[in-house]
């Protein structure tokens, strides 16, 4: 049974012109009234994403020494390995539950905004897994790139409005590991409620259950999905740009019940970025009297920094 609404990808890249209409129409009014939507159809195989998490928990299972080889000082864990207990919500005192490894853009058509990026962490040990992390990665950009051009058709923009500005952009592909809870916690949960810093993300199957979104009625659900579906969220750049037209929900990751804590629970964002230049002042097809202007002018840029300091992530 899913909790969220649910859209077919195909109807928009595949469809009729009455499908595409339809599907821009319910995957703006998912995003305005929750935020959150399941996707079928989203183009990114099983293959692709059985390999990842194969991989991805090949890497955790590591010992800690090895796993730190990969977590570079001053990159602000956006490439590589981010150890348990470093990263918390903006809100928070206390640390998440969990740790974490990073993959970034890899530039392969000379464009200069390589300049800007880190290169991906190598090492023999996560070869297989980079391999895999990158083909994820071209398998999430497509998809994204669709559901972006859906959103712009939805507030009034031109289809292609995103795709220059996400275009080598900085996006990160994240596998988290949140361990297995052997001491009573003194006051995190796996993920504190939070909401997403970037355009929007797309969730591909979680190991377990945990994922949850605040309503506006103030209540906490369960998102559910089906395993042929990825989840996808709005982003808080996306909400700024949008003047809080489309809404970026808060969401959290609790513990599971006393009796699951001996188990881990693995899953794997890919968070949309644009490129920094990007400016998210508020659409002028987003502003009205009723709707007046909620946020001062920013880039992309000037707003991630903003927020890996929030986290804790850069200093």
């Amino acid at each position: 049974m899913n909790s969220i609404p649910v859209v077919d990808l195909a109807l928009f890249t595949n469809g009729s012109d009455d499908e595409r209409i339809k599907f821009v129409h319910d995957l703006g009014t998912a995003f305005t009234e929750i935020g959150f939507v399941g996707v079928t159809n989203h183009g990114i195989s099983d293959e692709i994403i059985a390999k990842l998490y194969e991989e991805t928990k090949r890497f955790f299972a590591l010992d800690l020494a090895t796993k730190k080889k990969f977590e570079i000082e001053g990159l602000a864990g956006q490439r590589g390995y981010t150890s348990f207990g470093k990263e918390k919500a903006k809100q928070s005192t206390v640390a998440d539950l969990k740790e974490f490894y990073q993959f970034g853009q890899t530039v392969e058509d000379g464009d200069d905004i390589k300049k800007e990026y880190p290169d991906n962490v190598v090492g023999e040990e996560i070869k297989k897994l980079n391999q895999s992390f990158f083909s994820a990665y071209r398998a999430f950009e497509k998809s994204g790139n669709y559901l972006l051009n859906a959103i712009a058709l939805y507030v009034g923009l031109d289809e292609k409005y995103f795709e220059p500005h996400v275009h080598n952009g900085n996006s990160i592909l994240r596998a988290i590991h949140y361990p297995p809870i052997l001491n009573e916690p003194q006051s995190a949960i796996r993920a504190e409620q939070h909401e997403d810093i970037n355009l929007i993300t797309l969730l591909v199957g979680a190991s377990a259950d945990g994922l949850e979104v605040l309503n506006q009625k103030n209540e906490w659900v369960a998102v559910k999905s089906s395993p042929n579906q990825i989840v996808v969220n709005v982003g808080d750049m996306l909400q700024r740009l949008t003047n809080n037209r489309l809404r970026s929900t808060t969401h959290r990751v609790v513990n599971p019940p006393r009796d699951l804590w001996h188990t881990s629970r693995f899953s794997m964002p890919f968070f949309l970025h644009p490129r920094s230049e990007m400016k998210l002042d508020c659409l002028a097809s987003c502003i009205a009297a009723e709707n007046p202007i909620h946020y001062s002018p920013i880039t992309a840029g000037e707003y991630l920094d903003e927020r890996l300091i929030e986290i804790g992530l850069k200093k």
